[in-house]
Formats: C-alpha cells, structure tokens, sequence
C-alpha cells in the first residue's frame, strides 16, 4: 500500500483527482465504460471538486455506486449521502448510470439485494473512499464485520461516527442522526480493483495511526485496505501527525511511502 502525503487539502485533493481521473480513463480506454465506488462526507470535498473539473473523462460512460446511506432519512435530507452524490457529483458530470442507496425505502432488505446484484454484475474499476474519525469505512464501524461476503449490510451506527456527522454540521444535534444505515460491506469494498483513500484533517490522525499501526483487525476497520494490492492512501500532515517518527520522516524525505501489509 502506497500513502502519499501533501501540506494542504486542496493539493491532496487534486493529487487525487489526477490518479483517480487516469483510472477511469484508462478503464473506459479498455473496456468502453468504467465502474466506481465513491464516498462522501467533509472530508471528499477538495477530491471530488477536482475529480468533476478534470479533463477528458466521457462522463456517459460511468457507472457509478455509493458506499452507504442512513435509514429511514430522506433523499431531501442535508445530511442524505444521495443529496451530496448528486449535488457535488452526478449533476455536475451527467454521470451515465448512477445506482443510488435508496435508505428510506419500504423495504430496504429487498433494495440491499437488488443493489448487490447491480453491483456484482461486472468488476469495479476503481473505489474512492475516505476514513472516519473512528477508523470507519463506509458505514463499517468498529468492531467491524471483515467476514461477510454480501455487497450491502445493515448496521447499526456508533456514538462516535453519529457525533462525527454532526461535528460536519449534516445534523443540528446528535438526536437526529439516524440510528442505523445501509452500508457496503468491507469485502466487497476490496473487490475493486484500484483503491483511493482520500483522508486530510487532524481529526483523523488517530484513525491514521490504527489503521497502518498494529495487526488488522475488526477494532480499526480501515486497517483491513492494507490486504488491497493496489491501494493508495492521500494524507495531509494534519491527518499524518500521529504516525510513528520515522515513517513521517520518509514521508517527510520522499512525499510517499509504502506500507507492507
């Protein structure tokens, strides 16, 4: 796993939005069309405002999936993940084919399914996800189900990644964020071939040192992208401060080190 580091969000970001636009021009090159998994959150700003600005992607042949979404929470909602999808993505890309997580649903068992045949139809090319401040992918929080092997799970939602969505001004008061959510699982996250985790702010420096310190394991979810064999991780400094010294001393040396898993 390779981790690059840069002294602002803005250059991160952009930085990002070059690898990430390369890959899927690289994969409509190929094979006609390209297949991705974004996230959302405070944090993916700088990334996808880079990502929708950059040259030569044919936008009409994207297909494009989202991580995770709350339920019972309306598309309407500021704190919706499919509002920030099409505000910040979809309409500012007149993306081809763009299957949204419909949590309000009646049945969000049976939306889970269908999403999961969509998603399993043909290879994601590439995932652009970020890391919550309690060490979360997608809504996979701590401990973290690594074993499963379904595309889209029901999980119920932490204290510290429901205060994270209010610290990010989504809800006025952690009474309203939503209890539990639809959310893609960890394997299938791993799935794709090509992964980009965009992570600047202070606020996850502690989910940064679990996650490449130690052993993975259920309790630092995002530890289990070291096991990608084509993963890279976009840091700031902020967000790097609590690594071990020598490896901010690479870092330092080099802009980018690689991790063994």
């Amino acid at each position: 796993m390779l981790i690059r580091i840069f002294s602002d969000k803005v250059s991160l970001g952009q930085a990002a939005a070059e690898q990430a636009s390369a890959a899927i021009r690289a994969a409509i090159t190929k094979r006609g069309g390209a297949r991705i998994l974004v996230s959302t959150g405070a944090s993916q700003f700088e990334f996808l405002d880079a990502l929708t600005k950059a040259p030569g992607i044919d936008w009409a042949k994207v297909e494009a999936f989202h991580l995770d979404e709350y339920i019972g929470l309306p598309a309407t909602h500021p704190g919706s993940f499919r509002k920030y999808l099409r505000e910040r993505l979809a309409q500012k890309t007149g993306i081809g084919k763009f299957h949204f997580v419909e949590g309000d649903a009646a049945d969000v068992s049976a939306i889970i399914r269908e999403l999961g045949r969509q998603l399993s139809a043909a290879p994601i090319d590439v995932a652009f996800i970020g890391i919550g401040e309690n060490g979360h992918i997608a809504f996979n929080d701590p401990p973290a189900n690594f074993e499963t092997q379904e595309p889209y799970i029901i999980v119920n939602l932490d204290e510290a990644c429901r205060r994270q969505q209010v610290g990010e001004a989504w809800f006025a008061d952690i009474s309203q964020v939503p209890t539990r959510a639809l959310s893609m699982s960890a394997q299938q996250i791993l799935k794709a071939k090509e992964l980009l985790a965009v992570v600047p702010d202070a606020r996850k420096a502690q989910a940064i040192k679990l996650c490449f310190e130690g052993p993975v394991r259920p309790g630092a979810p995002a530890s289990i992208i070291r096991r990608h064999p084509k993963a890279t991780v976009y840091l700031d400094w902020h967000s790097a401060s609590m690594l071990k010294l020598d490896l901010q001393a690479e870092l330092q040396k080099y802009g980018r080190a690689e991790i063994a898993a």
